[in-house]
């Protein structure tokens, strides 16, 4: 901030470069000399000066023309540019027009050229340090600018507290493709195609957004990730990309928090002669996780048979069922009241299945 500045002095008679030299040199001040404004122009891009002293009489170009294209760049706006005049009230209007910020009628006081020299460059100084902190801030909204976007992509397919934690902690290696134990959970409503082909459109759409409104509230209630999204259903999982404990529980309690929700919600269409339900399948199991898509568009996950065994498990649920898969309810036997389910052979399955039906959950008020 007090170091001393680099000026640039421009003028064709070569004793009047000498004597501003002498008075600004044993003041510290780095000096560079031009005796035209073509060879003033190349020195003020090649030197980047501070200040510049400027003589206004020269052969070819003069001083006003050569403060007027400094004041052409956005680069040398604001350079500061002292005009050497041999005084006279017109050479300091045109002066002004040209953009001259200050003016030394020749012959100079050595005190006057050296405080209008601290002044200018004091300016300067306090201009270079408003646009390196106008640099800062840009660079900064430009950062949360991307951070916002990343998790705007995030939000896609992860629940808003994961997403966060993912751009809050910059390492997206957790989207990787990988392998992990998770609960799958699929659900869908049952009698949906009927409905779109016996009704409007637009009656068909507003079911559908309720549908969307009321398991998507629940869906970020419980921390699901979004895996996998259709029209009357969408697949959740629990587990990854965060570990999260008892997974199965989480999965259980969603489900019966979103049946809970779509009975309601199904006596409201009935009375509208909507005859609507809504069917859960979940199971436990390892599958293969990771964002898959291209550029502009992808999605976050999961592959392998206990996704498509949770699937299946929907696709049998009749509405109002939880259907969930062996293994998961052995993981939820001390949480879940289940019974039973008939034993069924399901598509892409060589071995028949015996899933269990969760009708309640043991803290449930009965």
């Amino acid at each position: 901030m007090n170091e001393p500045g680099r000026i640039l002095v421009v003028d064709d008679t070569p004793a009047n470069i000498k004597l501003l030299d002498a008075v600004l040199s044993p003041k510290g001040y780095t000096v560079v000399t031009a005796t035209s404004g073509p060879d003033a122009l190349a020195l003020v891009e090649r030197e980047a000066p501070d200040l510049i002293l400027l003589d206004i009489l020269m052969p070819g170009m003069d001083g006003y023309e050569v403060c007027r294209r400094l004041r052409a760049e956005p680069a040398t706006a604001h350079l500061p540019v002292i005009m050497i005049t041999a005084s006279g009230i017109n050479e300091k209007v045109k002066g002004l027009e040209a953009g001259a910020d200050d003016f030394l009628a020749k012959p100079f006081d050595q005190a006057e050229l050296l405080a209008r020299v601290r002044s200018l460059l004091r300016v300067k100084r306090y201009h270079d340090i408003i646009q390196d902190q106008a640099a800062t801030l840009e660079a900064r909204v430009a950062e949360q600018l991307g951070e916002m976007e990343r998790l705007g992509r995030l939000r896609r397919f992860l629940s808003p507290q994961l997403a966060d934690l993912i751009v809050s902690s910059s390492d997206e290696n957790i989207l990787k493709s990988h392998r992990r134990q998770i609960a799958v959970l699929f659900c869908d409503l049952r009698g949906s195609t009927v409905l779109s082909e016996a009704t409007e459109p637009e009656e068909f759409m507003a079911v559908l957004a309720e549908f969307h409104e009321v398991t998507g509230q629940l869906v970020n209630d419980f921390g699901a990730t979004v895996g996998y999204f259709a029209g009357d259903g969408f697949m959740v999982f629990f587990n990854d990309p965060i570990p999260c404990e008892n997974p199965a529980e989480r999965a259980v309690r969603l489900a019966v928090a979103m049946r809970d929700a779509m009975a309601e919600a199904g006596q409201r269409w009935k009375r509208l002669g909507h005859d609507v339900g809504f069917g859960v399948g979940i199971a436990l199991g390892f599958a293969t996780l990771g964002e898959v898509g291209f550029v502009t568009r992808s999605d976050y996950t999961a592959i392998g048979r206990v996704v498509s065994l949770a699937s299946r498990l929907c696709d049998e649920a009749s509405d109002g069922e939880i259907l969930v898969s062996p293994q998961l309810q052995a993981a939820v036997e001390d949480l879940a009241k289940s019974e039973r389910a008939p034993e069924v052979t399901l598509k892409g399955f060589h071995k028949p299945i015996a899933p269990y039906n969760v009708l309640g959950l043991v803290d449930d008020q009965v």
